[in-house]
């Protein structure tokens, strides 16, 4: 069993910084990929970045320049420093942990962008 808790959400003007981090625990093979995804309201679930275990990253156009993710191995966490935030970036966000051919899911924390 895998477990992902997510953290850091909250309410911030246009144009400010948030820090998510997501904790995973449980089977943890060392070989994986963690990243995050989001859901806007009456939108579908849409990826916003992703990095492997050996630290190769990949973004979604809409955040690239903006937002970095990193990861620390040893703490089985990740990071998405959000900066330059913009009303369209509210949304829930999901951790998300793909090792094998399992996935798993945290239960979100939403990020609300104020104009």
């Amino acid at each position: 069993q895998v477990q992902l808790v997510e953290s850091g959400g909250g309410l911030v003007q246009a144009g400010g910084s948030l820090r998510l981090p997501c904790v995973a625990s449980g089977n943890i093979f060392s070989i994986n990929a963690m990243g995050w995804y989001r859901q806007a309201p009456g939108k579908q679930r849409e990826l916003v970045a992703t990095i492997t275990s050996s630290g190769s990253t990949n973004y979604a156009d809409s955040v690239k320049g903006r937002w970095t993710i990193s990861r620390d191995n040893a703490k089985n966490t990740v990071y998405l420093q959000m900066n330059s935030l913009k009303p369209e970036d509210t949304a829930v966000y999901y951790c998300n942990l793909q090792q094998l051919k399992y996935g798993y899911w945290g239960q979100g924390t939403q990020v609300t962008v104020s104009s």
